[in-house]
């Protein structure tokens, strides 16, 4: 039986609810609503017109309508008076294809159907800049090598405390929190779970950490590269398949402690890495930070080619312990929705015609990716990322061909936005239309 919001509301004093969604560019959209009315939303949903969104609809189209899901409901620890709510897009009495979170359930039930789930964790870096975003916030954060500096860390220590004590209040586990490679850069860890409630996580995470340096009179940013010199933030995705209780993807007698299952799972990434930087790396300002230059610190943390290897950080796939791997491509703008419905939909491709992955690379990819000359790169543009996914069958099979050219068409729209603006050179400082346009992501 479902929960009963009101009921849930009564009991913890809950006076209004965010009923959410995220649109097809990670936009998290909502509509406050007082408790009173909860009833009424948890069976019919909050009303939405769907050409305010990113979602390639018309002014002419019906309302639709974003249907809570008890199961995310979060009180928000800094104000308890509000409950959040991850929802999903219907309209007509039909769940909306283009929904993300229905793109990523649709994916979750094909590999329910092979008898597994997929769990996951995400490793979301971010930035604590000055109101403009020109700058960074903390003037005293100068190191060439900033990485794990305990200064610059603890002159934010009341910040990274209010979130990581809000982590721990919702449940999430989390269990340790860094100054990333950037100056002004950070990054908080905690638990994985099953790839929806990731998902949910991930979306939430943005929006407290956004919300708490407000608080603090700060302003975070998830923009994939903010400052030419800096290293961009990243949103490496660990992923693991289950059967109930056991993990599938390990096998303690190969060399990387990975079995055929997750080798065929990782073939499929492989091989559709290219379309998926579309969803992975879904901005303009996203190509700044793969395929670019070394950064400040030295080295970029991010890949160029399309390969896997062990515990080596310099590869697009990396398997740092048994049973799991790390996807180091995907960037802090991407839509959390999209990032594990895209892992699962390629995926489940590589498992159902047993893609082989081709051998590990033990390399560092930075400076030997000469010697590899059949080695496939990573799109340089958002353009070459959406042509890649244009011409990818498996994707438009599992997504629908409607719903990818939606995205398309919007992201489309977008480059042209840019283009009658500016020119993208990775080469030359950033552009005002990418801080304009993803500062906010």
């Amino acid at each position: 039986m479902a929960k009963n919001l009101y009921k849930i509301a009564k009991t913890k004093k809950i006076k209004y609810f965010l009923i959410s969604f995220v649109d097809l560019f990670g936009v998290l959209r909502s509509k406050l609503v007082p408790t009173r009315a909860i009833k009424e939303m948890q069976t019919n949903g909050a009303g939405f017109a769907g050409f305010a969104a990113w979602l390639d609809m018309s002014p002419a189209d019906s309302d639709m309508f974003a249907i809570p899901d008890p199961n995310s409901l979060i009180q928000l620890p800094w104000n308890k008076e509000v409950g959040w709510l991850a929802s999903d897009l219907w309209m007509n009495g039909k769940p909306v294809d283009a929904s993300p979170r229905i793109m990523l359930k649709k994916q979750i039930k094909l590999l329910q159907n092979e008898g597994f789930i997929m769990k996951s964790g995400v490793e979301c870096e971010y930035f604590l800049i000055s109101a403009d975003g020109k700058t960074i916030a903390d003037s005293k954060d100068t190191q060439p090598k900033p990485c794990y500096d305990q200064s610059s860390l603890m002159r934010r220590y009341e910040l990274i405390k209010e979130i990581c004590d809000c982590m721990i209040e919702m449940g999430w586990n989390p269990y340790q929190n860094d100054h990333e490679d950037a100056n002004g850069q950070f990054e908080m860890n905690w638990d994985y779970s099953d790839c929806l409630t990731t998902a949910d996580r991930h979306t939430f995470f943005k929006f407290m950490v956004k919300t708490i340096a407000e608080k603090h009179g700060l302003r975070a940013t998830f923009m994939p590269k903010p400052f030419e010199n800096l290293t961009g933030n990243g949103c490496h995705t660990h992923v693991s398949l289950w059967d109930k209780r056991k993990n599938k993807f390990l096998d303690k007698n190969d060399k990387l402690g990975l079995s055929n299952l997750a080798y065929n799972f990782l073939g499929g990434i492989i091989k559709n890495a290219g379309s998926l930087s579309a969803f992975f790396n879904p901005t303009l300002n996203s190509y700044r930070r793969i395929n670019a230059p070394p950064t400040k610190s030295g080295a970029t943390w991010s890949p160029s080619s399309i390969s896997y290897t062990g515990n080596n950080r310099t590869h697009m796939i990396r398997v740092p312990d048994p049973g799991r791997f790390e996807l180091r491509l995907m960037d802090g703008s991407a839509n959390p929705y999209l990032v594990q419905a895209g892992i699962l939909a390629a995926g489940i491709n590589g498992i159902r015609k047993k893609i082989n992955p081709g051998k590990p690379l033990f390399c560092n990819m930075y400076t030997d990716h000469e010697k590899y000359p059949n080695l496939k790169k990573l799109p340089n543009t958002l353009e070459d990322s959406i042509d890649m996914l244009n011409s990818n069958s498996v994707l438009k099979n599992a997504f629908g061909k409607d719903v990818l050219n939606s995205y398309m068409k919007l992201k489309k729209s977008e480059i042209e936005s840019f283009k009658s603006k500016e020119n993208f050179n990775k080469l030359k400082p950033i552009t005002k239309w990418e801080r304009s346009n993803t500062l906010d992501c």
